[in-house]
Order: structure tokens, then C-alpha cells, then sequence
């Protein structure tokens, strides 16, 4: 049972962190970014929140952006969780939508080449 309250509080850490993402004013905070996955460790101390940020190029800015506002995000995140151990954010960058946003590209070329078209 103690993986289905990860589970939990895993999906409610990201909730809140996709509603805190707007309040950031972080200036390098910019653009599509989603937050696609969190990871939280047994013992409640660390989360490790998979970014993904559909401009590649400005990646790395968001994701310093965002380490640098993990402070304020924790915060806030206190104050809406009520967990006797609020953990410290660990950003990194989720490169999965991009490469299935890739795949899906080739598999539209390919199907041009045979003749078949797919929308």
C-alpha cells in the first residue's frame, strides 16, 4: 500500500506545481513548458520533476529558471500539501514528448512513400 500514497502524492505535487508554474516570474520561465512526471522518493525528502519545453533551444534557461524559483515553488507547495515533509524539488529535462512528436513525423514521411496517406 505505501506505493499507491507515492502514487498520490505524486500526482498531487504535480497538480499544484502545473498551477504554481504560472505565478513564476522567473523571466526564463517562458514558453510551453509541461511538467510530465514526478518522482518522489520513499522517505518524502526529494522529488525529481520531469520538465518538458517544446523550444529545445531554450530549455536549459527554463530549467535554470526553475531551479532557481524551487525555493518559492516548495513553499507554496507547503502551504497547499498538508505532508509532514514537504521534499526539495530536483528539475530535469523530459525529452519524451519531443521524441514521440519526432517518431510520429517519420511515421507520416514513411507513409508518404508508400502511398498511403494518414492525417
Amino acid at each position: 500500500m505505501p506505493g499507491n500514497r507515492i502514487g498520490r502524492i505524486n500526482e498531487e505535487i504535480n497538480r499544484e506545481l502545473v498551477n504554481l508554474l504560472r505565478s513564476v516570474k522567473d523571466p526564463r520561465v517562458r514558453g510551453m513548458v509541461s511538467i510530465t512526471a514526478v518522482d518522489t522518493t520513499a522517505d518524502l525528502r526529494y522529488a525529481r520533476v520531469y520538465v518538458s519545453v517544446l523550444e529545445s533551444e531554450d530549455a536549459r534557461g527554463v530549467l535554470q529558471g526553475l531551479r532557481s524559483a524551487a525555493g518559492y515553488l516548495r513553499r507554496e507547495l507547503g502551504a497547499s500539501l498538508s505532508l509532514r515533509y514537504v521534499p526539495e524539488l530536483l528539475f530535469e529535462q523530459d525529452n519524451s514528448i519531443r521524441q514521440g512528436a519526432r517518431i510520429s513525423k517519420l511515421l507520416r514521411e514513411l507513409d508518404k512513400e508508400n502511398g498511403n496517406e494518414v492525417q
